[in-house]
Protein backbone atom coordinates (compact mmCIF):
# COMPACT_ATOMS: atom_id res chain seq x y z
CA UNK A 1 0.00 0.00 0.00
CA UNK A 2 1.62 3.20 -1.24
CA UNK A 3 0.75 6.20 0.97
CA UNK A 4 1.62 9.83 0.25
CA UNK A 5 1.41 12.46 2.99
CA UNK A 6 0.66 15.98 1.76
CA UNK A 7 1.96 18.41 4.39
CA UNK A 8 0.69 21.87 3.44
CA UNK A 9 0.89 25.45 4.71
CA UNK A 10 -2.83 26.23 4.81
CA UNK A 11 -3.91 29.64 3.53
CA UNK A 12 -6.63 30.93 5.82
CA UNK A 13 -10.16 30.69 4.39
CA UNK A 14 -8.95 30.38 0.79
CA UNK A 15 -10.02 27.01 -0.63
CA UNK A 16 -8.85 27.84 -4.15
CA UNK A 17 -5.28 28.58 -3.00
CA UNK A 18 -5.22 25.46 -0.86
CA UNK A 19 -6.53 23.30 -3.68
CA UNK A 20 -3.77 24.61 -5.97
CA UNK A 21 -1.14 23.85 -3.32
CA UNK A 22 -2.44 20.32 -2.74
CA UNK A 23 -2.70 19.59 -6.44
CA UNK A 24 0.85 20.76 -7.12
CA UNK A 25 2.22 18.44 -4.41
CA UNK A 26 0.12 15.51 -5.54
CA UNK A 27 1.13 15.84 -9.19
CA UNK A 28 4.79 15.58 -8.18
CA UNK A 29 4.05 12.24 -6.48
CA UNK A 30 1.72 10.46 -8.87
CA UNK A 31 1.21 6.72 -8.52
CA UNK A 32 0.21 6.31 -4.87
CA UNK A 33 -2.80 4.38 -3.63
CA UNK A 34 -3.76 6.95 -0.99
CA UNK A 35 -3.03 10.66 -0.53
CA UNK A 36 -3.64 12.23 2.88
CA UNK A 37 -4.14 15.94 3.61
CA UNK A 38 -4.34 17.71 7.01
CA UNK A 39 -7.40 18.60 9.07
CA UNK A 40 -9.57 21.35 7.55
CA UNK A 41 -7.00 21.51 4.77
CA UNK A 42 -9.00 23.89 2.57
CA UNK A 43 -9.64 26.65 5.13
CA UNK A 44 -7.51 26.28 8.25
CA UNK A 45 -8.90 25.30 11.66
CA UNK A 46 -12.00 27.49 11.54
CA UNK A 47 -13.56 27.09 14.98
CA UNK A 48 -16.12 29.74 14.00
CA UNK A 49 -17.24 28.35 10.64
CA UNK A 50 -19.89 30.85 9.57
CA UNK A 51 -18.77 32.52 6.37
CA UNK A 52 -15.87 30.07 5.98
CA UNK A 53 -17.34 26.57 5.84
CA UNK A 54 -19.08 25.77 2.58
CA UNK A 55 -22.24 23.74 2.26
CA UNK A 56 -21.37 20.12 1.63
CA UNK A 57 -23.35 20.07 -1.61
CA UNK A 58 -21.34 22.99 -3.03
CA UNK A 59 -17.94 22.35 -1.45
CA UNK A 60 -15.23 22.95 -4.07
CA UNK A 61 -12.55 21.17 -2.02
CA UNK A 62 -14.69 18.03 -1.70
CA UNK A 63 -15.41 18.09 -5.44
CA UNK A 64 -11.65 18.36 -6.06
CA UNK A 65 -10.95 15.37 -3.79
CA UNK A 66 -13.51 13.26 -5.64
CA UNK A 67 -12.32 14.38 -9.08
CA UNK A 68 -8.69 13.68 -8.15
CA UNK A 69 -9.55 10.20 -6.89
CA UNK A 70 -11.14 9.40 -10.26
CA UNK A 71 -8.39 11.03 -12.32
CA UNK A 72 -5.50 9.33 -10.52
CA UNK A 73 -7.31 6.09 -9.64
CA UNK A 74 -6.50 6.58 -5.96
CA UNK A 75 -8.04 7.50 -2.63
CA UNK A 76 -7.79 11.03 -1.20
CA UNK A 77 -8.32 11.65 2.52
CA UNK A 78 -8.53 14.81 4.60
CA UNK A 79 -11.02 16.77 6.67
CA UNK A 80 -13.11 19.79 5.69
CA UNK A 81 -15.30 22.24 7.56
CA UNK A 82 -18.72 21.82 5.96
CA UNK A 83 -22.33 22.65 6.63
CA UNK A 84 -24.51 19.61 6.04
CA UNK A 85 -28.05 19.53 4.69
CA UNK A 86 -29.48 19.52 8.22
CA UNK A 87 -27.85 22.89 8.91
CA UNK A 88 -25.16 21.52 11.25
CA UNK A 89 -21.49 22.30 10.90
CA UNK A 90 -19.24 19.25 10.81
CA UNK A 91 -15.50 18.67 10.86
CA UNK A 92 -15.86 15.88 8.33
CA UNK A 93 -12.96 13.58 7.44
CA UNK A 94 -13.54 12.37 3.89
CA UNK A 95 -12.06 9.28 2.27
CA UNK A 96 -12.73 9.68 -1.45
CA UNK A 97 -12.28 6.73 -3.82
CA UNK A 98 -12.90 6.73 -7.59
CA UNK A 99 -16.39 5.26 -7.21
CA UNK A 100 -17.57 6.44 -3.78
CA UNK A 101 -16.93 8.69 -0.78
CA UNK A 102 -16.92 7.67 2.88
CA UNK A 103 -16.73 10.11 5.78
CA UNK A 104 -16.11 10.27 9.49
CA UNK A 105 -17.32 13.17 11.65
CA UNK A 106 -14.81 14.20 14.32
CA UNK A 107 -15.98 12.77 17.64
CA UNK A 108 -13.74 14.61 20.10
CA UNK A 109 -14.30 18.27 19.37
CA UNK A 110 -11.54 20.52 20.69
CA UNK A 111 -13.36 22.21 23.57
CA UNK A 112 -10.23 24.13 24.63
CA UNK A 113 -10.45 25.96 21.28
CA UNK A 114 -14.29 26.17 21.41
CA UNK A 115 -14.80 23.90 18.43
CA UNK A 116 -17.73 22.37 20.32
CA UNK A 117 -19.66 25.66 20.31
CA UNK A 118 -20.27 25.60 16.59
CA UNK A 119 -19.72 22.02 15.36
CA UNK A 120 -21.72 18.85 15.92
CA UNK A 121 -19.70 15.85 17.08
CA UNK A 122 -19.90 12.54 15.27
CA UNK A 123 -20.91 9.40 17.14
CA UNK A 124 -19.74 6.66 14.79
CA UNK A 125 -16.33 5.03 14.48
CA UNK A 126 -15.55 4.53 10.79
CA UNK A 127 -13.38 1.96 9.01
CA UNK A 128 -13.15 2.04 5.21
CA UNK A 129 -11.59 -0.70 3.06
CA UNK A 130 -9.60 0.27 -0.03
CA UNK A 131 -7.54 -2.17 -2.13
CA UNK A 132 -7.65 -4.77 0.61
CA UNK A 133 -6.46 -2.44 3.39
CA UNK A 134 -8.70 -1.39 6.29
CA UNK A 135 -8.36 2.26 7.32
CA UNK A 136 -9.61 3.67 10.62
CA UNK A 137 -10.35 7.39 10.25
CA UNK A 138 -9.50 9.83 13.06
CA UNK A 139 -9.09 13.58 13.38
CA UNK A 140 -6.57 15.54 15.47
CA UNK A 141 -7.87 15.69 19.09
CA UNK A 142 -9.13 12.09 18.74
CA UNK A 143 -5.48 11.09 19.03
CA UNK A 144 -5.59 11.74 22.78
CA UNK A 145 -8.38 9.22 23.45
CA UNK A 146 -7.24 5.60 23.09
CA UNK A 147 -10.63 3.95 23.64
CA UNK A 148 -12.08 5.72 20.63
CA UNK A 149 -9.35 4.42 18.30
CA UNK A 150 -9.26 0.93 19.82
CA UNK A 151 -8.86 -2.10 17.56
CA UNK A 152 -11.74 -4.54 18.12
CA UNK A 153 -12.83 -7.83 16.59
CA UNK A 154 -16.07 -6.13 15.58
CA UNK A 155 -14.24 -3.34 13.79
CA UNK A 156 -10.71 -4.41 12.86
CA UNK A 157 -8.32 -2.22 10.91
CA UNK A 158 -4.76 -2.15 9.57
CA UNK A 159 -3.99 1.59 9.38
CA UNK A 160 -5.10 4.59 11.41
CA UNK A 161 -5.27 7.78 9.35
CA UNK A 162 -5.18 10.82 11.64
CA UNK A 163 -5.45 14.24 10.01
CA UNK A 164 -4.55 17.23 12.18
CA UNK A 165 -3.86 20.88 12.87
CA UNK A 166 -1.51 20.14 15.78
CA UNK A 167 0.34 23.19 17.13
CA UNK A 168 4.04 23.36 17.88
CA UNK A 169 3.30 24.11 21.55
CA UNK A 170 2.08 20.51 21.93
CA UNK A 171 4.50 18.83 19.54
CA UNK A 172 5.91 16.51 22.22
CA UNK A 173 2.42 15.07 22.71
CA UNK A 174 2.20 14.54 18.92
CA UNK A 175 5.43 12.58 18.97
CA UNK A 176 4.32 10.36 21.86
CA UNK A 177 0.66 9.82 20.99
CA UNK A 178 1.19 8.90 17.33
CA UNK A 179 3.57 6.13 18.39
CA UNK A 180 1.37 4.98 21.27
CA UNK A 181 -1.76 4.59 19.12
CA UNK A 182 0.19 2.50 16.59
CA UNK A 183 1.77 0.24 19.23
CA UNK A 184 -1.36 -0.44 21.27
CA UNK A 185 -3.39 -1.32 18.18
CA UNK A 186 -0.61 -3.25 16.38
CA UNK A 187 -1.31 -1.12 13.34
CA UNK A 188 0.30 1.39 11.07
CA UNK A 189 -0.51 5.01 11.79
CA UNK A 190 -0.40 7.75 9.18
CA UNK A 191 -0.58 11.18 10.80
CA UNK A 192 -0.67 14.31 8.63
CA UNK A 193 -0.21 17.74 10.18
CA UNK A 194 0.01 21.21 8.64
CA UNK A 195 2.78 23.81 8.70
CA UNK A 196 2.64 27.59 8.93
CA UNK A 197 0.59 29.93 11.09
CA UNK A 198 -2.94 31.06 11.80
CA UNK A 199 -4.28 33.57 14.33
CA UNK A 200 -3.94 31.04 17.13
CA UNK A 201 -0.84 28.92 16.66
CA UNK A 202 2.32 28.02 14.81
CA UNK A 203 2.41 24.56 13.22
CA UNK A 204 5.62 22.72 12.39
CA UNK A 205 4.13 19.72 10.60
CA UNK A 206 6.36 16.69 11.15
CA UNK A 207 3.75 14.47 9.53
CA UNK A 208 4.75 10.85 9.95
CA UNK A 209 4.17 7.17 9.33
CA UNK A 210 4.60 4.84 12.31
CA UNK A 211 4.62 1.05 12.28
CA UNK A 212 3.14 -1.37 14.83
CA UNK A 213 6.36 -1.39 16.87
CA UNK A 214 6.38 2.39 17.17
CA UNK A 215 9.16 2.82 14.62
CA UNK A 216 8.92 5.96 12.50
CA UNK A 217 9.10 4.78 8.88
CA UNK A 218 9.12 8.29 7.46
CA UNK A 219 8.59 11.87 8.62
CA UNK A 220 8.19 15.19 6.85
CA UNK A 221 10.60 17.97 7.71
CA UNK A 222 9.59 20.67 10.17
CA UNK A 223 8.25 23.95 8.80
CA UNK A 224 8.30 22.65 5.24
CA UNK A 225 5.61 22.19 2.60
CA UNK A 226 6.35 18.65 1.53
CA UNK A 227 4.99 15.39 0.14
CA UNK A 228 6.32 12.13 1.56
CA UNK A 229 5.62 8.66 0.18
CA UNK A 230 5.92 5.50 2.28
CA UNK A 231 5.04 1.94 1.26
CA UNK A 232 3.17 -0.08 3.89
CA UNK A 233 3.75 -3.84 3.99
CA UNK A 234 0.35 -5.23 4.95
CA UNK A 235 1.42 -8.86 4.79
CA UNK A 236 4.27 -8.15 7.20
CA UNK A 237 1.80 -6.46 9.55
CA UNK A 238 -0.59 -9.41 9.53
CA UNK A 239 2.28 -11.86 9.98
CA UNK A 240 3.53 -9.91 12.99
CA UNK A 241 0.06 -9.96 14.51
CA UNK A 242 -0.13 -13.73 14.08
CA UNK A 243 3.26 -14.24 15.75
CA UNK A 244 2.87 -11.79 18.62
CA UNK A 245 -0.81 -11.97 19.51
CA UNK A 246 -1.17 -8.91 21.72
CA UNK A 247 -4.61 -8.07 20.41
CA UNK A 248 -5.95 -11.43 21.63
CA UNK A 249 -5.22 -10.38 25.21
CA UNK A 250 -6.79 -6.95 25.08
CA UNK A 251 -9.59 -6.12 27.50
CA UNK A 252 -13.17 -6.22 26.20
CA UNK A 253 -15.04 -2.97 26.65
CA UNK A 254 -18.19 -1.12 25.75
CA UNK A 255 -17.61 2.46 24.72
CA UNK A 256 -19.82 4.65 26.92
CA UNK A 257 -22.16 7.19 25.40
CA UNK A 258 -20.56 10.59 24.96
CA UNK A 259 -21.97 13.28 27.22
CA UNK A 260 -23.84 15.98 25.35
Amino acid sequence: MRMTLLQTDIVWADPDANIRQAEALLRQHAGSDVYVLPEMWATGFATEPEGIAQSESACAALRWMQKTAREYDCAVAGSLAVQTADGHYRNRHYFCCPEDTTWYDKHHLFTYGHEDRFYTAGDKRVVVTWRGCRFRLATCYDLRFPLWTRYTEEQPFDVIICVANWPQSRQTAWEVLTRARAVENQSYLVAVNRTGDDSYSHYVGESRVVDARGTILGQCDADTVQALTVVLDLEALLSARRRFRVLDDSDPFILPARRQ
